[in-house]
């Protein structure tokens, strides 16, 4: 691997983490000694990333440092055709329609020979039928998410009990059959799931619910025992 590549290895991996990872777990996940991690750090830092740390406490990369842009390398193509030939063929009309702009948009200023790898990737999605029921709620449902704004729902549950529901949502969950809505529920004052095909109507509220979304995620996640992304 050449030192820029390894670089470039580095910022991605210090991106993925959002608290200080040390400079050892750094050199093992990249297979270098800790001498050359330290030398690596202190270059990326020469050349302007706002790497916060030192040696022996951990190391934290802060926003705003950008790289040239689309140095993907092979396996990294195939994931983002495989991502969004996945979103084309079982998300809703809006988000598929999004999934093949963006790709189309990474085609066109990729080299060439990356570009015929997109095209060409053998990784394919197989069949499966496109749930529409509930889908067409979804942009809605995005949109409360991103503006962290409050869902009024008409709901059927598991029993065929139908209920009204006041929602905090803040993550949407896509499966192959269904797509679940992850909220807090002021009816139940507990965090709740809602299946988006036994939502009979919704409304959005001009109200922003009064917590912000990553704490409610990061609440969730420790509720449900599942680690950081």
């Amino acid at each position: 691997m050449s030192r820029a590549q390894r670089l470039l290895d580095l910022i991605q991996i210090l991106r993925r983490h959002r608290r200080p990872i040390s400079g050892a777990a750094l050199a093992r996940e990249q297979g270098v000694s800790l001498r050359t991690l330290y030398r690596d750090i202190a270059s990326l830092q020469a050349q302007g990333a706002d790497i916060a740390g030192e040696a022996g406490l951990g190391y934290v990369l802060r926003p705003g440092f950008t790289l040239p842009p689309l140095m993907f390398n092979i396996e990294e193509i195939e994931a983002l055709a495989l991502g969004s030939r996945w979103v084309a063929a079982r998300a809703d009309s809006p988000l598929a329609g999004s999934a093949r702009n963006a790709l189309a948009k990474i085609a066109a200023v990729l080299p060439p020979n990356l570009s015929d790898l997109l095209d060409s990737s053998s990784l394919l999605v197989g069949p499966g039928d496109r749930i529409a029921v509930g889908d067409a709620e979804l942009p809605t449902i995005r949109e409360a998410i991103r503006a962290e704004r409050k869902l009024n729902v008409a709901y059927v549950d598991g029993a065929g009990t139908p209920t009204q529901r006041t929602i905090w949502p803040f993550a949407l969950s896509f499966f192959d059959r269904s797509r679940v809505v992850v909220a807090w529920c002021e009816t139940r004052a507990a965090f709740r799931h809602f299946r988006t095909d036994r939502i009979s109507a919704i409304e959005s509220i001009p109200t922003r619910y009064p917590r912000r979304r990553q704490a409610l995620l990061k609440e969730w996640r420790a509720a449900q025992g599942i680690g950081e992304a």
